[in-house]
Parts: structure tokens; sequence; C-alpha cells
């Protein structure tokens, strides 16, 4: 058998991945002093309604005992397992995990850097779900998973500043001439797992329109699912969803997500973007 695992940064809900037969590890997630899981003791829900009212909060790594249990778990069983993580270039889970399959010495682990995370992330594990169920082994997913990834867009367009700056990222004075013009950076996951941003916009509206237009020039790929993503209220979403169908793009109730805490803690509150697989060249 052929076990799939991701980390909370997928962003399922915990439903989901019950549904799906996927394993998750919960990215720990600290208030002050205090540290939640999230998917176990964080849903998305108290995440942003924390988020707004304490101090900005630090996301880790997962102990390496989870890597090392999902390891031992599958040995014994004499399963095949493959663990998906959220980008290496956002987090050092990757690496971690690696060296503790190296440890294990175990061949039919397969760690796979997803160079993404939220929906990206996700869109590859239900790739990776939907070949497990049509009885490929371990190799042959991992195979096309990795190929996959390449032809993952995400945009994402920004409502606040605020976050940016109490993570140290931008300059107060950054923050405030920023915030004054109304700017709403867009972000971008490159094909190295970086975020860029390829673009300011003044106002949400017209952050929306640059996503559009970026859809537009690589269409997304029919046979797979399209996303929208929101980062607290689903407002922004379910208006990115109307500008959508008028380029003949139909997002259905069911793939309009929230996105959690791995990157909610960056970007905040209000924000919203799209998430596809890119049409081969």
């Amino acid at each position: 058998m052929v076990r799939i695992v991701t980390d909370s940064s997928a962003d399922f809900e915990p439903a989901e991945y019950e549904q799906m037969n996927i394993g998750c590890i919960p990215i720990p997630v600290t208030f002050g002093e205090k540290e939640y899981r999230e998917t176990v003791d964080l849903s998305k829900e108290l995440f942003y309604e924390l988020l707004e009212k304490e101090e900005l909060p630090h996301t880790s790594q997962p102990s390496p005992q989870e890597f090392i249990d999902i390891i031992n778990s599958a040995k014994e069983s004499g399963d095949e397992v493959i663990v998906i993580l959220l980008s290496s270039a956002l987090s050092g889970m990757y690496h971690s995990a690696m060296m503790t399959k190296s440890m294990a010495g175990f061949d039919n682990c397969y760690i796979v850097d997803s160079l993404n995370g939220t929906g990206g992330q996700r869109m590859i594990v239900e790739y990776a779900v939907k070949l497990r169920d049509e009885g490929k082994n371990a190799a042959e997913i991992v195979e096309k998973i990795e190929a996959l990834r390449k032809r993952v867009v995400l945009y994402a367009c920004m409502d606040t500043l605020e976050y940016l700056h109490k993570g140290g990222r931008i300059s107060g004075t950054v923050y405030r001439v920023g915030s004054f013009a109304h700017i709403k950076p867009i972000i971008h996951i490159e094909e190295d797992g970086t975020i860029g941003i390829p673009g300011k916009a003044m106002g949400m509206s017209k952050g929306m329109e640059f996503m559009i237009k970026r859809v537009e020039k690589h269409m997304p790929d029919e046979e797979f699912p399209f996303y929208v993503m929101y980062t607290k209220e689903r407002d922004n979403g379910e208006i990115l969803r109307e500008r959508l169908k008028k380029i003949a793009i139909d997002v259905p109730d069911e793939r309009i997500i929230p996105v959690g805490a791995a990157i909610g803690t960056h970007i905040g509150p209000k924000a919203c973007g799209l998430v596809y697989i890119a049409k081969e060249n």
C-alpha cells in the first residue's frame, strides 16, 4: 500500500484528510507563550481571531519524532510512504525530513518538496491521491507529481501591508506610504518555491484584474481543478470568483478555500488568490 502524508500548510480541512485517506503533520504555531498545532487545536477561524488581537505569531517545524513515527509505522506495515511538504524555500521542514529519512535508512519513504504552499501544495497532494487510487506505486507517483509541480500557478493579492511590516519584511516608511496609497502587493510562488512580488495594485479590484490577466496569459489545464483562496473573510474570494466567470472559468463553492497559518501569518486577513495547473506548452 502507498501511504500519502502532507503537512497542515496544504490547507485541507480536518475531515478532508480522513475522506482522502491521507496523513497530516500539524505545523506548530505560537502566539505569545502558547503553542498550538494547526488542525489539532488551531482551526483557521481561531487562527485569524488570534492574529488580529495577539502579537504576530511564529510558526515552527514539527519535531523530528513526527517524521520518525511516520517512517517506522510504514516500515512495520510493509507500506511505501510519500511525504509531500511545504516549499523548502519557505520552511526547513523538507530538509529536516530528509535528514530523518537518511538516519532511518528506509528506501520506501519518499520525501517530496512541493515547491509550493496552501492551494498549490493541496493540488499536488490531490494528484498524488488520484494516482494512488489508480494503483500507481510510490516511485511512479513521485515522478508524476514532481513533473506537475512545475505547472502550478499561484497568485494572491494582499489587502494589507501590516503583517509584512510586523514580520520585519518591509520598513515602517514603506508600510506607511503603501497603506496611505492603498497599495495591494501581488504575490506569486516562483518555480523554485520562493515568493515573488510581480506587481503592486492600487486597490483590491486592480489586484484581481492583475491576477486575471495572468490567468489569460497562461490558461488552466481543464483536467485539473481551479481554486480560489481567501484569508479569514470569504467576501473577496466570492468577488474574484464572479470576475473569473468573465473569462469562462467557473469555480464551484467547494473550490473556494480558506488559507491557514503557514501563509496567513505573513499576508494577513482579507487577501484573496487563485491557483491552478497551467496547460503544457
